[in-house]
């Protein structure tokens, strides 16, 4: 009888961690840069990953009739310490899915991995890899290579502004949606992420270095950015400091701060006008063209 209830429990949590469609690995056996080659089991704890083993991709793809040939790269938070796959991750899929666009989730390597060689490159590395996966099967996907951007939130959005400046052309998004984003490393920096990015007492000019406000040019796609003014996690000054780069840099951007949301701007139940972000995303999405249909 203990046997059967330990197989009911294992068969439960893995339908749980198991409602992608797809679950696809970033790197080929033997091809995962900046890793040491050791072993490692996921470690998954109340929805989040405290380890990722391998680094995947969760697909979520769009009915064939609603899909617009849009998709997006979803890169959940959790301060470099952890991946809150379902919260922000999953269930911002789920809601892609809605509008056509095809979502895929990415469990990235964090900073604190005994196998990586150089910490802050591994998160880095799973993200460019994941836009240029998406594109290579974009056509297997029915995607449209002009169409691919990315979201994340908290952690999550510091490294899908770090993707959105990215060097590699293939790996860079077409557009941005950040959510509560981490940006400033320095002095309004959320110093858990900074810490666990870049390790304690990190060098000035390496904390400049991964502000991303500093890596904006005239390259770096449309963007649009979320923040509450009474986050007291993340202050909303990171989002401040980016819009100002876009801006400077001539790149199409917009910024809105709800009066309250805290740092926990959700799908559904955020006080106030914070509830309208949905909406607003969604009507930038279509008036930008990433949601027409082919």
């Amino acid at each position: 009888m203990k046997l059967r209830i330990e197989l009911l429990v294992v068969l439960v949590l893995c339908t749980q961690i198991s409602l992608a469609q797809e679950v696809i690995p970033l790197w080929k056996d033997g091809e995962m840069p900046n890793s040491k080659g050791m072993e490692l089991k996921d470690s998954i704890v109340n929805e989040r990953y405290l380890q990722s083993g391998k680094p995947v991709l969760r697909a979520f793809f769009s009915s064939k009739q609603e899909n617009t040939g849009a998709a997006v790269l979803i890169i959940p938070g959790g301060g470099y310490h952890h991946v809150t796959y379902q919260i922000s991750g999953d269930q911002i899929a789920k809601w892609f899915n809605t509008m056509g666009v095809n979502a895929f989730v990415l469990i990235y390597r964090l900073p604190l991995s005994p196998d990586l060689e150089q910490r802050e490159l591994g998160p880095i590395q799973d993200a460019e890899q994941a836009m240029r996966m998406i594109r290579d099967r974009s056509v297997e996907w029915s995607i449209d290579q002009d169409r691919i951007g990315v979201w994340g939130c908290s952690a999550g959005g510091h490294l899908s502004a770090v993707l959105s400046n990215s060097q590699n052309l293939d790996a860079r998004p077409d557009f941005s949606i950040l959510v509560s984003p981490v940006i400033d490393l320095g002095i309004y920096a959320h110093e858990g992420s900074r810490d666990n990015l870049l390790g304690v007492g990190a060098s000035t000019k390496k904390i400049e270095a991964y502000s991303v406000q500093n890596m904006v040019s005239s390259e770096t796609p449309p963007t649009i950015l979320f923040h509450a003014d009474d986050d007291r996690s993340v202050s909303p000054m990171n989002s401040i400091l980016y819009y100002e780069a876009l801006k400077s840099n001539k790149t199409a951007a917009s910024l809105h701060i709800f009066k309250s949301g805290g740092h926990n701007i959700a799908l559904r139940n955020n006080p106030g006008a914070t509830q309208l972000w949905t909406e607003i995303c969604e009507e930038w999405l279509m008036e930008s063209g990433y949601l027409k249909e082919d």
